[in-house]
């Protein structure tokens, strides 16, 4: 009888003869899939235009591994076919897609393809990812592909679709990102999606979709992203919204859903992006809506809302959008407002809005546009408005506002749309460009304007008087009062520079140590009378640009020089803040020294004209390069690599070659200017703080909304690192030729979500690339490529994983070209990788 150990040698050898016999099987099976994977791929090829097999020439022979936008499992067979962005002219037709048994992955967005899109297309049982988007696909979507139950990722937008979506798509329970935008699908939303809790983004606006909402949505608890906008769903917003607790944007506007907003939408804390415009909504705007602290968009307009204005919005303190014009709202402006400074755009307009403009309001140092047209509003306007210095638009007209303009407006020239029209309002319309080029449309309805629009009368002796009474007054004592606190000023400063003159001669960069006075030979009433007749007073038209703590001017002195002037706000109506920002500009300027930061001349403290005087530079800032169409031909990549160089080791220099080191705080493409050579120079340290080894280095929030670090919005610690992450956006800027806005926020998104595939980062660099001017080539390339890989790393969400300035700026100096051979072959998503810059 066989012993025990001769049985187990028995069946572990059958049991190996049974492996090799299933790999060999196996094997054969997998040489078949791969034949008919070769002659389906190929047919499709074969029927498609010249260009795109002209693309596609890599697909010939046996081996499809190697071939353009294919990727095979270990057996050989397709798993991936990705042809994003490849310009392929065709139909789906006779892709044979039963012939690609184990697909998983299918990218066909962005091409030119057009047609049906065939029934075999569910036989993809191990589908996962599904990209047609932005085609020019049409004929209604096959019921088979409710047999894709392996769907992670359906992208169907920007189409000519009919008909309805497949009832059963996520019949798996794993889809989560479905998107069908601008399309023209009809029926109920898909019945599977209310018993779907995998869902993560969901974008189905812009098409003719209907539908009770309150009966098609389930509950979704990973569900980040909702938009159902430009639709024909009905019914009533359901209670259970409010358990969407990580969702970041609900948008559900122009549709007809009616009934009231439920108060459970205030348990949605993470929400940024409220916009519930142009339905049927009743009732009032509910109170606890306060209590979305994240929150950042907020468009309740053209509802038939009504009551106040909340006041507890005022606690919203990130909101940089609020729109409830065109409902039925009564009371008061509520003054908490003012607290939301962060405010970019305020329109309450088309409601039933009674009393006067609450001062508050002044306090929205970012709001760009205001918007209190057609309500019942009465009293004057505020003077204390004139410090909006960032409004360009402001809307006032079909009111009851009385009283004169002309103090309000005399500084505000960042306004470049303004209507006051059928109000009560009378004397003399200020000089300044907003008023310069209008028509009567904005002023008239009112009882006794005049000025500079040539449909009013001019303006009468009478009307001027006490105003040039005033202003004879001011012109003999403010200058004399204006030199002596300069002179004060400027002994103080010298103090610092005494302190700091070693610092200065180690670090300087240029070699330069002139004196920061020597170009006005230290008299201080000569430079005082020299900038106000070079500037006519500070007059609108040789204003170059508006900050935040004042505007900009251009001055030709007599000495033949031309400068830049920074003209604070008036002293009798500024702020502390003001003297703070004033204060801030001159310590961190008076000692630095170096050719890639602006230079400050001299500065003037005065009662009546406070300002500093820098070099001028002829470009002006990378923004206003960036958004000059003629200007742009002449930006190409050789010049944009040196500016972004120039802010790096100025940035470097600020942070690690300053003691105390100094941070900026507002690094963004309006503070960089360019000289004619493009040159860069970092400017405007108006919010800079100087880092104190003994101070705790807490501060207010300061920068700009788009450039700011992320963990802004939970510390105010100043670090260095706040610095490094507006580098990293600047520089997406100049490459992509705009600010890169939400693309920052889906790369970030990539590197933890499972969804990365139909994210930005699988992007091919050359369509971030700015399209203006010709692809960089060459070397050039190498250090775009560069630049960007340097970028990403700097927008990392935690600061501890940025890199310092000092690092970058080596980085920089040190660099070798990257050699690429081609732009078409770099995606986005191989720059993404930390490990290619470890430091």
């Amino acid at each position: 009888m066989a012993s025990e150990k001769e049985q187990l040698s028995v069946l572990f050898l059958a049991y190996v003869l049974l492996m090799l016999v299933q790999e060999m099987s196996g094997l054969a099976s997998t040489r078949s899939s791969s034949k008919m994977e070769v002659e389906a791929l190929l047919k499709w090829k074969s029927k498609l235009d010249n260009e795109s097999r002209s693309t596609l020439s890599s697909w010939y022979g046996s081996n499809p591994c190697s071939w353009r936008g294919i990727v095979c499992d270990p057996f050989g067979s397709v798993t991936s076919l990705n042809l994003l962005n490849s310009a392929i002219h065709g139909t789906l037709h006779h892709l044979n897609f039963s012939h690609l048994p184990n697909l998983v992955n299918l990218q066909l967005g962005n091409n030119q393809l057009y047609g049906n899109i065939p029934p075999s297309i569910g036989d993809l049982s191990k589908l996962t990812h599904l990209n047609l988007s932005t085609n020019n696909l049409g004929g209604f979507l096959p019921t088979e592909m409710n047999n894709l139950t392996f769907l992670i990722i359906l992208q169907l937008s920007e189409n000519k679709f009919v008909g309805q979506l497949p009832q059963d798509i996520c019949g798996g329970k794993v889809l989560e990102y479905f998107a069908t935008i601008d399309n023209h699908f009809t029926g109920p939303i898909p019945r599977g999606l209310k018993n779907c809790p995998s869902l993560y983004r969901v974008r189905l606006q812009n098409n003719k979709l209907k539908g009770n909402i309150s009966e098609d949505l389930g509950t979704y608890p990973n569900l980040d992203y909702l938009e159902l906008s430009n639709n024909e769903l009905y019914g009533e917003l359901p209670p259970r919204l409010g358990e969407y607790s990580n969702l970041t944007s609900l948008k559900i506007s122009n549709t007809r859903i009616s009934g009231m907003i439920p108060v459970e939408l205030g348990n949605m804390s993470r929400l940024h992006i409220l916009d519930l415009s142009s339905n049927s909504l009743v009732g009032k705007i509910p109170g606890d809506l306060g209590k979305l602290k994240s929150l950042l968009e907020l468009s309740l307009n053209d509802n038939h809302l009504v009551g106040y204005v909340p006041q507890e919005l005022g606690t919203l303190s990130d909101l940089s959008r609020i729109n409830v014009a065109g409902n039925n709202l009564s009371g008061s402006i509520p003054r908490q407002l003012g607290d939301c400074l962060k405010l970019q755009l305020l329109n309450l307009s088309r409601n039933s809005l009674v009393r006067s403009i609450p001062v508050e309001i002044s306090k929205l140092q970012f709001l760009e546009v205001l918007d209190l047209s057609q309500n019942l509003l009465t009293g004057e306007i505020p003077g204390q408005l004139g410090l909006l210095q960032k409004l360009e638009t402001l809307n006032l007209s079909h009111n009851q506002l009385s009283g004169s303009i002309a103090s309000t407006f005399k500084d505000m020239a960042s306004l470049t749309s303004i209507d006051i029209s059928y109000n009560e309002l009378e004397g003399p319309i200020p000089n300044i460009p907003g008023f310069r080029n209008a028509t009567n449309d904005v002023v008239g309805g009112n009882k006794g304007l005049c000025g500079v629009i040539a449909s009013l009368h001019a303006c009468t002796a009478t009307m001027l008087k006490g105003k040039n009474e005033n202003k004879k007054l001011l012109l003999i004592l403010i200058p004399t009062l204006g030199c002596l606190l300069s002179l004060l000023f400027a002994m103080g400063a010298s103090c610092i520079v005494c302190q700091r003159v070693r610092k200065i001669e180690a670090s300087s960069i240029d070699g330069s140590n002139e004196n920061p006075w020597a170009v006005w030979s230290f008299d201080g009433r000569m430079a005082y009378e020299s900038i106000i007749e070079a500037t006519g007073e500070f007059d609108a038209k040789y204003c170059i640009g508006v900050g935040g703590h004042g505007s900009v001017y251009k001055a030709q002195l007599q000495t033949g020089e031309t400068v830049a002037v920074k003209k604070l706000k008036e002293v009798v109506d500024a702020e502390m803040a003001s003297r703070k920002a004033f204060e801030r500009e001159v310590h961190a300027l008076i000692g630095t020294r170096h050719r890639n930061i602006v230079k400050l001349y001299g500065f003037c403290w005065s009662s009546r004209h406070s300002f500093l005087v820098y070099e001028f530079l002829g470009c002006g800032s990378l923004k206003n390069v960036l958004n000059n169409e003629q200007r742009i031909i002449t930006f190409d990549w050789h010049k944009r690599v040196n500016v972004v160089e120039g802010v790096a080791y100025a940035l470097s220099y600020l942070h690690h070659e300053c003691s105390p080191p100094i941070i900026h705080r507002d690094i963004s493409s309006k503070n960089i200017l360019l000289d004619e050579e493009y040159k860069a120079h970092v400017s405007d340290f108006g919010t800079a703080k100087v880092l104190e080894s003994c101070s705790s280095n807490w501060t207010s929030f300061a920068g700009t909304i788009g450039y700011a670090a992320p963990e802004l919005a939970y510390t105010m610690k100043v670090k260095e690192k706040c610095d490094v992450y507006s580098f990293g956006v600047v520089t997406l800027e100049v490459i992509m030729g705009r600010h890169p806005g939400d693309f920052i926020s889906s790369l970030t998104s990539s590197s933890s979500s499972s969804t990365s595939n139909s994210t930005a980062s699988s992007w091919p660099l050359k369509q971030v690339l700015d399209q203006r001017i010709p692809s960089p080539e060459g070397e050039v390339l190498g250090q775009v490529v560069f630049f960007v890989k340097l970028a990403f790393l700097c927008l990392s969400a935690k600061p501890e994983h940025r890199p310092s300035m000092q690092q970058v700026s080596q980085k920089i100096s040190a660099r070798r070209s990257i050699m690429i051979s081609t732009l078409e072959d770099v995606k986005l998503e191989e720059l993404v990788d930390p490990g290619c810059f470890p430091y």
